[in-house]
């Protein structure tokens, strides 16, 4: 499991749950790597200051994780993580590697207000 203060997914009937009873969600899928971490953290602090949002993290290497690393919108992405951002359980935007906080406010601010 991902040492993070983000809510866990672990399968895919949580993701599923999740994304339907949410209106706005988003999720970083990956490791506990040099290039995750900064993105868990700015999760963390954003799932503060951005109440209508659901923030969550799934573990990259769970056979599970393959709702989010087989979707058409991350087929492409070649570093982690993956982070996935849901509107009225629809995929609206995807990015891979890192993002800073003020990439991932604008994705917030454009996608999910």
């Amino acid at each position: 499991m991902l040492q993070t203060n983000l809510k866990h997914l672990i399968s895919a009937t949580e993701h599923a749950e999740l994304i339907s009873e949410n209106e706005n969600v988003m999720i970083c899928c990956g490791r506990m790597g040099p290039m995750c971490i900064p993105v868990y953290a700015a999760m963390t602090e954003l799932q503060h200051e951005y109440n209508n949002i659901v923030f969550a993290d799934m573990e990259f290497d769970i056979p599970e994780a393959s709702v989010i690393r087989n979707t058409p919108e991350c087929s492409g992405f070649m570093g982690l993580p993956f982070t996935v951002y849901y509107k009225k359980g629809q995929l609206v935007h995807a990015t891979s590697s890192i993002q800073s906080k003020d990439q991932i406010v604008e994705i917030l601010d454009q996608k999910l207000s």
